[in-house]
């Protein structure tokens, strides 16, 4: 006796996000990093005009935000999310998915129309 496939049903929370969810988000990261960067430039500013103390730590530092993230901040707005059949986990464990659509019957498993002929 053909045992049957099980029905798998596909799930929505399997789908990945949509690309204007993606790029949106992306986008928001984007404009608050550079927020971020502005903040930076001002603080630095502040700093150097009021002769604060430890102006030696703070200016480097303010200098490094200023440097580092916008190119952070373009790196991570153009980086999507990997492919399905990209990532890394699944080439090491692979999934194991039935590549049969669902409810779908093998051929041992349809059944047969029976012709009946007379002599």
């Amino acid at each position: 006796m053909v045992k049957r496939q099980a029905y798998q049903p596909i799930l929505i929370t399997d789908a990945s996000r949509s690309q204007d969810d993606q790029l949106n988000s992306r986008q928001r990261r984007y404009v608050l990093m550079m927020g971020i960067r502005v903040l930076c430039i001002i603080v630095g500013a502040i700093l150097v005009g009021a002769n604060a103390p430890m102006l030696w730590l703070w200016l480097p530092l303010c200098g490094l935000g200023m440097v580092l993230i916008p190119w952070l901040a373009v790196l991570l707005a153009n980086d999507r999310p990997p492919k399905e059949q990209h990532r890394l986990a699944n080439r090491f464990h692979p999934s194991q998915r039935d590549d049969t659509p669902p409810m779908s019957l093998t051929a041992e498993a349809r059944p047969h129309k029976v012709i009946d002929v007379e002599p």
